[in-house]
């Protein structure tokens, strides 16, 4: 292969894996806006709602670990087709589920949605590192992650406008419609979770086949199992920064599942509704009678600027980790995130709303900084390390149910402090932190 020809194909096999980093990070978040959805179809607790997000992200803590024994026996290449193809038949799942109304349908699709994501999370990070001269690996994986992120910004529009923007009917509701009624209504609220999933899933079956075809070169030592478990378990570092995964995924995770929730106990629907600027922004996403549209989307487009905020501190904080130790940025970002919290209990209106939203500007480096953080010299042992720390985004999973568990019992007020602490460890992780030369 000529050198033009390699660099041709490399730049087709880094679009496409774009693209991967940002469906995923589309998908990761699109859960979310089923959460408030699913609560009022199937009439669920905060806690029995949290625990859609065990079963998704549940999946990372059985399988970050099996994945790269999988894709150690087939190939990356083939581990990407796998992840793929195992992500459409999550979304496909979602069409008896919406059909039958059947909620642990609905809950395996989610986990084996979160299979495929998991697989595809441990094939395709290596391809990025290779694809191109190693000096411009960190700025390949940042371009991709900013992708991820632009993602799970456009999540909550979509969200929004095609799964929480129509009224849901209580189950008192429904008893009183007439047996037509009841059949058109059931259809109605199928097609709104079963369009945009089919679409998906059409999207992720085609891109399937697209990597049939694609050229990816076959990464060094791919097949080869260097290092140990028993030198990673070993590492203080890593497992402080494998619990400061659990925190940090599980934070952010609980907060933009519930933000809607959050929002709509704070009446913020009507506040949006009667305050020019915010009427304004939803106007623009949704349309331009408010009053038509379920409270829930008329706040829930505003999850959108939550996740839009890590996009833009991703690229805020790779600058500053370039000029500052990482870890002290990773203090400053997680205390800012605690503040911000606190401030958000103590007020209401548009101060509560912005600040629990500003916490994701903040959120934006704390994934990378800690995994970098977390593997300094393991040396061989960096890929063991890399599948402890996947398999703690497990936090994700264990989190959010707690969170929706205390406000069902003492109110958000309380959950929230949950979270508080999680930032609280995150600081402590990179306050304790001594390495100075790391740089993301």
């Amino acid at each position: 292969m000529t050198n033009n020809t390699a660099k041709t194909s490399y730049r087709t096999a880094f679009i496409f894996l774009t693209l991967l980093f940002f469906l995923w990070g589309f998908l990761t978040v699109i859960v979310d806006s089923l959460i408030p959805r699913l609560k009022e179809v199937f009439e669920l607790s905060y806690f029995q709602a949290g625990m859609v997000q065990f079963a998704f992200f549940g999946a990372y803590f059985f399988l970050s670990i099996p994945a790269s024994f999988i894709l150690s026996k087939i190939g990356y290449k083939k581990g990407i087709i796998l992840g793929l193809l195992t992500m459409a038949a999550g979304c496909l799942l979602f069409y008896p589920a919406s059909s039958e109304r059947v909620f642990w349908v609905f809950m395996l699709g989610y986990f084996i949605l979160a299979a495929g994501i998991t697989i595809l999370q441990v094939a395709a990070n290596p391809y990025v590192t290779i694809l191109g001269p190693e000096k411009s690996a960190a700025s390949r994986l940042n371009l991709s992650q900013a992708f991820n992120s632009l993602g799970t910004s456009i999540a909550p529009i979509i969200g929004a406008l095609f799964i929480l923007s129509d009224k849901i009917m209580t189950s008192q509701q429904i008893d009183g419609l007439t047996a037509v009624e009841k059949t058109e209504y059931y259809a109605a609220e199928a097609s709104a979770v079963q369009v945009p999933f089919l679409t998906i899933a059409g999207i992720l079956i085609a891109i399937a086949l697209v990597f049939v075809f694609v050229n990816l070169p076959k990464v060094i030592g791919e097949g080869e199992q260097k290092g140990s478990y028993a030198v990673a378990f070993k590492n203080k570092n890593l497992l402080m920064g494998a619990l400061g995964i659990f925190c940090y995924v599980g934070a952010e995770v609980a907060i933009g599942s519930y933000m809607v929730n959050y929002f709509l106990q704070l009446e913020l629907a009507d506040v949006v509704r009667n305050t020019p600027f915010m009427r304004t922004i939803a106007n623009w996403f949704l349309t331009d009678d408010l009053s038509a549209v379920d409270g829930k989307a008329v706040v829930g487009i505003f999850v959108t600027f939550y996740w839009t905020g890590a996009m833009v501190g991703r690229f805020i904080g790779a600058y500053l980790t370039n000029i500052m130790k990482p870890s002290k940025v990773l203090s400053v970002f997680a205390i800012v995130a605690l503040i911000l919290i606190i401030i958000s209990t103590q007020t209401s209106g548009l101060v509560a709303m912005w600040t629990i939203i500003g916490v994701g500007l903040f959120n934006s480096i704390m994934f990378p900084t800690i995994f970098s953080l977390g593997l300094d010299e393991l040396g061989d042992s960096k890929p063991q390390g890399s599948g402890i720390m996947c398999t703690m985004i497990v936090g994700g999973a264990v989190v959010p149910p707690l969170f929706g568990l205390l406000t069902d019992n003492y109110g958000f007020g309380l959950a929230l402090l949950l979270v508080m602490v999680c930032y609280l460890y995150i600081f402590f992780f990179g306050f304790k932190h001594k390495k100075t030369e790391v740089t993301i």
